[in-house]
């Protein structure tokens, strides 16, 4: 499929090939579909939203609930103010939610619509919130998208308090809830009394009951947003998607956070684990150093075969940075690390990371890059095994290379969501799909006298 791709590389500054993102209002819906009785609402046309909500329902193979203000050509020319006031008082009035998330779109954004205006001069029910952000879908990505609503949630609903609340909160990233379950599986192991925002697990991945419920149980609920102005500290998973909600935050309601990496292999789960036991003065459960001492040990019984190998990762950018820190402690060489988000704190951290183990020289990282690219550069120098999101699939195909699928978005497999890429339990997943996919090619490729039995 992918065959005529050249091995030539011209630099492009303007021209996206195979893009390694999606648009802002993607993760602005994912942020207020992990709030509690919220409905994301889209200000923009009914193509924006269904594409938006198509994305996240073939990555999760769940419902992702929005409405839209169902721009016409009308309201291209003259504004959306009339049509978001009319959805909302219909939202209100039809599907009941606690509150409504206003993201903007390129249309509306384009024409210069003032929201913040506009829900103002709403008629909003008593009891009923609409808050909003913009995310102009012609910069940035959905780490963006995400990271504006989480700022948009907290600039309308944290209050400032005179009195701590005890509380820790825990700002996830952009993960699935697979990865927030395991989050919160090992604050609460630690003891932790914390408020997870935002939090998509019981939402993106509720089981069937027999029973559809426009708001599953799931979600962080509009109280624990106020409460987060109150909080002793804020532990944000994610250098570059949680800034802004930490800078918001701390503007708003002088709250300091630790701002660390994901917790994707073992380096990064300690400082997370150890983040929390210094605010809960708790000691680590012995049921999380099993767990730290069996990946170690898978690690070591494994190395024979991942030792030296080259990984091409792609994708958003904290999961990037993540899975190269796990591979690193693989002792593999994250050859390649590229992701679409224009970011670039990516490639200085990339770069700090890569120094760390003393091979820089040997890996190439780029923000703001594309899958064509990374083609073209491993035309140039192969590597080992693919790890990333679906839209990689083509160049396994291609240039035959094992592939794991991480990350957002995996459209053509299923149960990723719910499981955890992050803490030690991620890790023995992850360094089990690495070392499997390159384990597969060996036994398929090798000559017959080859063919190992016992590994």
């Amino acid at each position: 499929m992918l065959d005529l791709t050249p091995k030539e590389i011209t630099e492009r500054k303007a021209l996206r090939i195979n893009p390694c993102k999606t648009c802002q209002p993607v993760g602005a819906l994912y942020c207020a579909l992990g709030v509690h009785k919220c409905m994301p609402h889209s200000h923009g046309s009914q193509g924006c939203v269904s594409y938006h909500r198509s994305v996240l329902a073939r990555h999760f193979k769940e419902p992702a609930i929005a409405t839209t203000s169902s721009f016409s050509e009308g309201a291209c020319v003259f504004g959306g103010g009339s049509n978001v006031k009319t959805a909302v008082k219909n939202i209100f009035d039809i599907y009941d939610p606690d509150i409504i998330a206003c993201h903007t779109t390129c249309l509306s954004e384009t024409i210069g619509d003032d929201l913040n205006t506009y829900i103002q001069q709403m008629d909003i029910p008593t009891g009923k919130m609409v808050i909003h952000c913009n995310t102009p879908s012609y910069v940035g990505s959905h780490i963006n998208g995400f990271f504006n609503m989480m700022a948009g949630f907290i600039e309308y609903l944290a209050e400032k308090a005179d009195i701590c609340n005890g509380k820790i909160g825990i700002f996830p990233g952009f993960v699935n809830p697979g990865d927030m379950r395991e989050m919160k599986r090992i604050a609460e192991l630690v003891k932790a009394d914390y408020i997870m925002f935002p939090d998509t697990s019981g939402v993106m991945d509720a089981p069937i009951t027999g029973r559809y419920s426009m708001y599953p149980k799931g979600g962080t609920k509009v109280a624990d947003i106020k409460k987060l102005g109150a909080v002793r500290r804020i532990i944000a998973l994610g250098e570059i998607t949680e800034q802004e909600p930490c800078m918001v935050l701390k503007r708003k309601c002088n709250i300091e956070s630790d701002i660390m990496p994901l917790p994707i292999g073992i380096t990064n789960t300690d400082e997370y684990i150890m983040s929390l036991t210094r605010l809960t003065n708790a000691e680590v459960p012995y049921s999380l150093e099993e767990e730290r001492g069996q990946i170690v040990d898978i690690m070591l019984d494994s190395s024979a075969h991942v030792f030296g190998k080259k990984a091409a990762i792609y994708g958003d950018p904290d999961t990037v940075l993540g899975i190269a820190s796990l591979v690193l402690e693989m002792g593999m060489i994250p050859k390649y690390m590229l992701t679409g988000t224009p970011m670039d704190s990516f490639s200085k951290k990339a770069q700090v990371l890569l120094n760390k183990y003393g091979v820089a020289d040997q890996c190439q990282v780029k923000a703001a890059g594309d899958l064509f690219e990374l083609h073209q550069w491993i035309k140039n120098e192969t590597v080992d095994i693919l790890i990333g999101t679906t839209y990689g699939k083509q160049i396994a195909k291609a240039e035959d290379i094992p592939m794991v699928r991480a990350g957002f978005p995996v459209l053509d497999r299923h149960a990723h969501a719910l499981q955890p890429i992050v803490g030690y339990k991620g890790a023995l997943r992850l360094v089990e799909m690495i070392l499997n996919a390159i384990l597969d090619k060996q036994d398929r490729i090798c000559a017959d006298e080859d063919l190992e039995i016992v590994l």
